[in-house]
């Protein structure tokens, strides 16, 4: 593993291989494995990690919207790909690059079935969502009348799957919710396929449903945060390896005189001599001003670095005072000290909201052995 030379995120494939075999190990041998890829994979690089996945042997993948859809497909990505939340003007995108959208509104089933009519579809493959608590989209128990009456009979649409979402499956405080969420899945999927003359796939679990209630499995699972390398436990992230890595350098060293000040509008004021590094990134990167101020720490040579003033644009200070280091070191931002859990708990926030906002243009380097 080389040293950055400049500012990267490092994504570990090997790491990724490892997680989806441990999430693997928790499902039977028969469940299918949903990956899910959305927001460029977690913020890392979405054709990769499903390139990945599709060789490790993944069953689905899934994404928020249709134009990440596309640019898996213009990937060259083949597996089947469901649309999380998709949006009506985006339906022709959906059916030329035969994408599969979760339909959760009687307005969204009946639009799709006249766009699928007017482009000659037959079993077009669709899914349908069902609100069984999280309150967020879905079809609720009283529409499954009317869903039936939409789709019963007509060729042009195909019911491959049913899902729902729970709410708070790595709360075990919330057993009995998440327990009551998963029994009314059980009596909508038994509802529908009265009615039905097939039995489409069902899935409820993310990655804290796979270890928690593995009882729900049905016939697949969707695992997305858990495939990066955090499990929402603390023991569970022990069992996983971190895929994404942000990397920069020390661009310059500064020796400061006491009451010399860092940064815009004098936000740190040094009270002895010390002195501070310079790192090529910042807020535009995805590592915003709630972190500085001595909120957060990177790592240098195996040293913890504060972060102070404000974070800038595409700069940050950290105060290196005793440290052994010079410019042109290697400075971890979040990867194994602090992981990227631990480094958006300093801003109170968590690990899905710290790697999903990674900016673009911080290069992406591939680690694939």
């Amino acid at each position: 593993m080389a040293k950055a030379t400049e500012t990267i995120l490092e994504i570990d494939l090997n790491a990724l291989e490892h997680n989806y075999h441990f999430l693997r190990s928790r499902i039977q041998p028969e469940t299918k494995f949903l990956g899910v890829v959305k927001a460029f994979a977690y913020g890392s690089d979405a054709v990769k990690i499903a390139k990945k996945l599709e060789h490790l042997g993944a069953d689905y993948l899934a994404v928020a919207y249709a134009q990440e859809g596309v640019d898996l497909r213009k990937g060259g990505i083949t597996l089947p790909i469901l649309v999380l939340h998709p949006q009506e003007a985006n339906f022709d995108q959906i059916l030329d690059y035969h994408l599969e959208p979760s339909l959760y509104s009687i307005k969204l089933l009946k639009s799709f079935l006249a766009e699928a009519e007017i482009q000659n579809k037959v079993a077009y493959p669709i899914h349908l969502k069902f609100n069984t608590g999280l309150n967020r989209l879905g079809f609720n128990e009283k529409d499954i009348p009317e869903v039936l009456d939409v789709i019963k009979d007509r060729k042009e649409l195909k019911v491959v799957s049913m899902l729902s979402h729970l709410a708070a499956t790595e709360d075990l405080g919330e057993r009995v919710f998440t327990e009551q969420q998963i029994k009314r899945f059980k009596e909508i999927v038994r509802l529908m396929e009265l009615n039905l003359d097939y039995s489409p796939m069902k899935h409820i679990l993310n990655t804290s449903g796979i270890l928690n209630y593995p009882e729900a499995q049905f016939d697949m699972v969707r695992s997305g945060i858990g495939l990066y390398g955090f499990g929402n436990e603390a023991a569970v992230d022990a069992e996983l390896k971190n895929v994404a890595s942000l990397k920069t350098i020390i661009a310059q060293i500064h020796m400061l005189a006491p009451n010399e000040s860092v940064g815009y509008n004098r936000a740190y004021k040094s009270n002895t001599a010390i002195v501070t590094a310079t790192l090529p990134l910042g807020h535009a990167d995805g590592i915003g001003r709630q972190y500085g101020n001595g909120k957060a720490f990177v790592s240098i040579n195996n040293q913890r670095a504060p972060i102070i003033g404000n974070v800038c644009m595409d700069m940050i200070m950290v105060d290196v005072t005793a440290m052994d280091c010079k410019e042109g070191d290697e400075v971890i931002i979040f990867g194994s000290d602090p992981s990227a859990e631990e480094f958006a708990s300093f801003a109170g926030t968590i690990s899905y909201e710290l790697l999903t906002g990674i900016s673009q243009r911080v290069k992406r380097v591939i680690l694939d052995i």
